[in-house]
């Protein structure tokens, strides 16, 4: 790793990653679209959006096999079921609980890991997911004696973060052969079609939408692409493992976007769960750079 991962410059790009992916539930709350329609265009116009820099690689495309075409597209119907429950999940429940409850991904992400691979791990890891669960448990309990939208909004948060495992171990397997840029363009664009076609089949028009709509459907698909690919960028400088502690910024700076954009407060088990929360993924994946830190892909 270079010395410059302790420069203070990287302080200053990781931040602005933190905020930029942290306003993503905030343009959701801020829509009236339906969520499969936020997540439509998201993954759409974030396809159009990595375009340039794809072009330049195109000759990568040579290297996927069609069994590796197969997998792709299989990742990138679970990184659509993902948005369609996040977003849908933000769209019953606080940004508090939501991105808490998201922020269990690398815990999901082992168990997945244990079920799939047979990858083992120490009491430590066990004992900090344990921690972390408890934490989230407490959320639910809170949000449950809010109402029954609420904890299903919460239960929506879970089922989203269990289909994002799904779409990380499918793909970071998948295809060894390209770059970043061309894997997360290639299972975008797969996602956008995976949801065009669940529009379709559905009924839900893709037209009819507010100017404030169409400008959210825009950032969602600029602002997080932003983080992602200064997240990248950072990879140069600093480990992956670093930049995945970097997840437990997104609940903590969209909380407090959502108190001070959108008026949300929390309650008391929604503080000291979501501290749990956080506090049990934090030890987890201490311990997980202590074993054995590994690069992850990131969206």
């Amino acid at each position: 790793m270079s010395q410059e991962s302790s420069s203070p410059k990287i302080i200053l790009p990781l931040f602005i990653s933190i905020v930029a992916i942290s306003f993503a539930a905030i343009f959701v709350k801020w829509s009236d679209a339906p969520a499969t329609v936020l997540s439509m265009y998201r993954m759409v116009l974030a396809t159009l959006f990595l375009l340039p820099i794809v072009w330049m690689r195109r000759a990568e495309f040579r290297h996927v096999t069609s069994r590796e075409w197969g997998l792709l597209a299989f990742s990138g119907v679970f990184l659509a079921l993902h948005f369609a429950l996040w977003f849908g999940s933000l769209k019953l429940t606080t940004v508090a609980s939501s991105t808490i409850i998201l922020a269990l991904q690398p815990i999901v992400s082992l168990i997945g890991g244990f079920i799939v691979f047979r990858e083992r791990t120490t009491r430590a890891a066990l004992l900090t997911m344990f921690v972390a669960v408890v934490g989230a448990i407490m959320i639910g309990w809170g949000d449950f004696g809010l109402s029954k939208a609420a904890i299903l909004g919460d239960i929506l948060s879970f089922l989203s973060v269990i289909a994002v495992v799904g779409y990380l171990l499918i793909g970071q397997s998948a295809v060894k052969k390209v770059s970043h840029w061309i894997y997360s363009f290639s299972v975008f664009g797969f996602a956008g079609l995976a949801l065009i076609v669940y529009n379709v089949v559905a009924g839900v028009p893709f037209t009819g939408y507010s100017g404030q709509d169409w400008g959210i459907f825009l950032l969602l698909a600029i602002v997080p692409t932003i983080s992602h690919m200064i997240n990248n960028w950072l990879l140069k400088y600093v480990n992956a493992t670093t930049i995945s502690m970097s997840i437990l910024g997104e609940p903590l700076g969209a909380t407090l976007l959502a108190v001070w954009l959108l008026g949300e407060r929390l309650t008391g088990w929604q503080l000291v769960g979501g501290v749990i929360v956080l506090l049990g993924v934090f030890l987890f994946l201490l311990e997980q750079m202590r074993q054995k830190p590994k690069q992850i892909r990131t969206s």
